[in-house]
């Protein structure tokens, strides 16, 4: 009888702790979208936007920086970087660069399509990997990543006609948008393939690369505002406008709560259900999006989200059915699925 309950036993700690996890990443990445809409895109107080991105991504990293130190002191493990400083200031670069453009997108593309198109970064991804690290992949993966190109193109080529940009008098994905929208994909997919090049061969604490990498953001992110001259500007918004102030810290905190999360996940049941939670997290974030700042869809835009999220969990859903998956401790990077730095906004 002990050892039937035993097994009971492990299956009910398994669904608490898939239930803390799904919770923790959903919650947290989903108040994410929802906040780093209304900075970008609802003006304060008498009609002010906004406008500072690269402050957003200095606030950010600072949070992040602070809590990775805080928790390698905690656990006591090793503070001092572990591969050449130069490295993990490369990484700072593509890593900023990325940020900034998801931050500046929003000026002129709905959060809906800004969300559908950071699926289609499977793409440059696969690029970047057979062209950094000479990696193969099968037939398969380049239908899905055809098919959620065609449904995030068609996403994009049929916005509803009343949906305007708060930062022009035309309607949304200007050019300026979508070009912003394709550097984020660029920067993102080589951020993730460069940093598997990089630190490869470092037996790395997670926490250390991360602490270092988003230190070295600060400083680069921090000399750009004040060569910008936008660091005392912003500051002098956030003085005038205390809500915007509060939607900031509150932004930089579930961004750096998610990692915590999505490190869990990851590390609990493998990349595969972390890539499931995060698909249902961007369809949850589009839809609420949708509802809370009245993004009017179009009947072609439902049929491209139809098409990139059948995909994608399709791809889920198939790889599950024919490789038996290995315990989460053994399973490979998939993608940079279990990059530190992948799911970090």
């Amino acid at each position: 009888m002990a050892e039937p309950d035993l097994i009971t036993g492990a299956k009910e700690n398994r669904l608490w702790k898939g239930l803390f996890a799904v919770t923790g990443i959903m919650t947290t990445l989903v108040i994410y979208g929802v906040l780093q809409e209304k900075i970008m895109r609802v003006p304060y107080g008498n009609k002010e936007y906004f406008k500072y991105s690269l402050f957003l991504v200095f606030c950010n990293r600072l949070t992040t920086s602070a809590v990775s130190a805080g928790a390698l002191l905690a656990s006591k493990k090793v503070l001092n970087p572990v591969a050449p400083v130069y490295k993990y200031c490369l990484i700072s670069v593509t890593n900023i660069l990325t940020t900034t453009c998801q931050y500046e997108a929003l000026k002129y593309v709905s959060f809906p399509v800004q969300t559908l198109a950071k699926c289609a970064k499977m793409i440059p991804v696969m690029v970047w990997g057979t062209l950094i690290m000479q990696k193969k992949y099968k037939g398969f993966d380049y239908l899905v990543a055809f098919l959620v190109t065609l449904g995030c193109s068609i996403f994009i080529l049929f916005p509803a006609g009343d949906d305007i940009s708060p930062y022009n008098k035309g309607r949304e994905n200007t050019v300026w948008g979508v070009s912003l929208m394709a550097g984020y994909l660029g920067f993102d997919g080589f951020t993730s393939t460069f940093q598997d090049k990089l630190f490869k061969g470092y037996n790395m604490e997670i926490h250390n690369q991360i602490f270092y990498t988003t230190l070295c953001s600060c400083v680069l992110s921090f000399t750009g505002l004040m060569l910008q001259g936008h660091f005392l500007a912003a500051i002098d918004f956030v003085s005038r406008h205390r809500d915007c102030l509060f939607d900031i810290a509150l932004l930089s905190t579930v961004a750096t709560a998610s990692q915590f999360f999505i490190s869990y996940t990851i590390r609990t049941f493998g990349a595969l259900t972390f890539a499931a939670i995060m698909t249902t997290r961007q369809l949850v974030s589009i839809m609420l999006s949708c509802v809370w700042f009245s993004h009017p869809l179009s009947w072609e835009q439902w049929i491209g989200s139809v098409i990139v999220f059948g995909s994608l969990y399709s791809k889920n859903l198939l790889r599950k059915r024919s490789q038996k998956q290995p315990l989460p401790s053994e399973l490979p990077p998939q993608n940079g699925e279990n990059d530190p730095l992948k799911g970090q906004p």
